[in-house]
């Protein structure tokens, strides 16, 4: 159909006329309605998106000895991951001596995995494979899964920002009451001296009077 032809059967449906290839010989067209035709070319867009998320892996990673602001944000990312559809791979790292205590890391790992329960929940149980705990979480399907904190206003790290296994809590007490370095004590040449140093070899020495 010639274009001036084709102009006037979309005019006269009240309707617009849109190429749809422009590289192909002649050029295809469609006689559409323009909003309709971008909503739905935008909806494929998305859903094409939302295929691709879901093959998509994103890790996160923690600690045995994480501290609770970072857990939280730790959780914060997760979230937004699983709220995109993309599956998320929890890894917690020991490092030299913290083997000794592996309950520790799992204690972690459990916790971390209850709060991602109205997001996601774990392909397999969490498993110790070397130096690391491992666990695969996919995200909820759409209806049955929680509404994005960010949505309500609240986010998991302000929610959970004190909420620290007990394990852990010990550890860090532990830690905190050792003993502590003595602090150093100044030298009495530098406290009768304070301006200046307290082994000077010219601490003694008298220079003449000025011109």
């Amino acid at each position: 159909m010639e274009l001036g032809a084709a102009i006037k059967l979309a005019l006269s449906q009240g309707l617009d006329l849109v190429e749809i290839a422009a590289t192909a010989v002649p050029p295809v067209c469609r006689v559409v309605d323009f909003g309709k035709f971008k909503y739905e070319t935008a909806k494929k867009e998305r859903d094409s998106k939302k295929h691709q998320n879901a093959s998509t892996v994103k890790e996160v990673q923690l600690t045995p000895r994480i501290d609770p602001h970072d857990l939280g944000i730790k959780l914060d990312h997760a979230v937004d991951f699983l709220c995109e559809d993309m599956k998320v791979k929890v890894a917690l790292r020991f490092r030299g001596r913290e083997m000794a205590h592996t309950e520790i890391g799992k204690g972690v790992v459990e916790k971390f995995l209850k709060d991602l329960a109205p997001w996601g929940h774990p392909d397999f149980p969490p498993k110790l494979i070397g130096k690391a705990i491992n666990v695969m979480v996919s995200p909820l399907p759409k209806q049955k899964r929680a509404k994005h904190p960010r949505e309500l206003g609240t986010l998991p790290s302000e929610q959970h920002a004190d909420d620290v296994p007990a394990q852990i809590q010990a550890v860090r007490g532990a830690s905190a009451s050792a003993p502590q370095a003595p602090a150093r004590v100044a030298t009495d040449a530098a406290a009768t001296n304070p301006g200046g140093f307290g082994n000077s070899a010219f601490s003694g020495l008298e220079l003449p009077p000025k011109p």
